[in-house]
């Protein structure tokens, strides 16, 4: 008789499934886990997720849609639905419910462990990082200011670059080569987009250690399983 697997619920930003992150994530959980997805965007026109567009001053989001297309939404329009997901994804039976965003969030409502891969990949980065030079890269110039707030918490020399992963991947190489030349200790990847692969490169430009969330909550997530 074989091992029952254990559900974990794992909800993106933007639409289910995630064909590009989620069997990432599955390698890592190999057969202890059965991964069960949900999305804030779900079942949203394109008219309709126009209208959840983000405005000055909003606390910004990007993710991804069925169609591979990449979407700006604002957080406040998409917690509602976030929290929609972890009553679904719990009624199905998930075990634990795992955020796909490396986005900060006001607390949810959840009877199951939530596990937030902001908040992983955070308390991760600043057990190794103090005293060092971090490098950061994330999607949207509009994130630079609270990137570089969070990260200087850490108590490393920060310095963020834009390079989103839905972009040409020349923009990445860009954003990691100016983090190499600033002697970066470490480089973060700071969106739940960017991929093993797309680690793997930039690791090969900025010659030192590249953290990836998906790998590093995966991981957090397999002890759980």
């Amino acid at each position: 008789m074989g091992t029952r697997k254990r559900k974990i619920g794992a909800i993106t930003t933007g639409q289910s499934p995630r064909r590009d992150m989620v069997p990432e994530i599955q390698a890592i959980l190999g057969d202890t886990a059965e991964v069960i997805e949900g999305g804030a965007l779900d079942g949203l026109t394109g008219q309709q997720i126009e209208q959840l567009a983000p405005r000055r001053g909003d606390y910004v989001l990007v993710t991804r849609l069925q169609d591979g297309s990449s979407v700006h939404v604002a957080e406040h329009h998409v917690l509602s639905r976030f929290q929609g997901q972890i009553d679904r994804l719990t009624a199905e039976g998930a075990e634990v419910i795992a955020l796909l965003c490396t986005g900060e969030f006001p607390p949810f409502r959840a009877v199951r462990p939530l596990v937030e891969a902001q908040r992983v990949l955070y308390h991760f980065v600043a057990g190794v990082a103090g005293g060092r030079r971090l490098g950061v890269v994330i999607p949207l110039p509009d994130q630079v200011e609270e990137a570089v707030r969070r990260w200087q918490r850490v108590g490393a020399a920060v310095r963020v670059e834009v390079g989103s992963p839905f972009a040409d991947p020349a923009e990445l190489d860009r954003a990691v080569g100016a983090l190499r030349q600033w002697e970066a200790d470490l480089v973060v990847l700071d969106c739940m987009g960017f991929s093993v692969r797309m680690k793997q490169r930039a690791a090969e430009i900025a010659g030192v250690p590249v953290v990836l969330p998906r790998t590093v909550l995966a991981r957090a997530l397999a002890e759980l399983a």
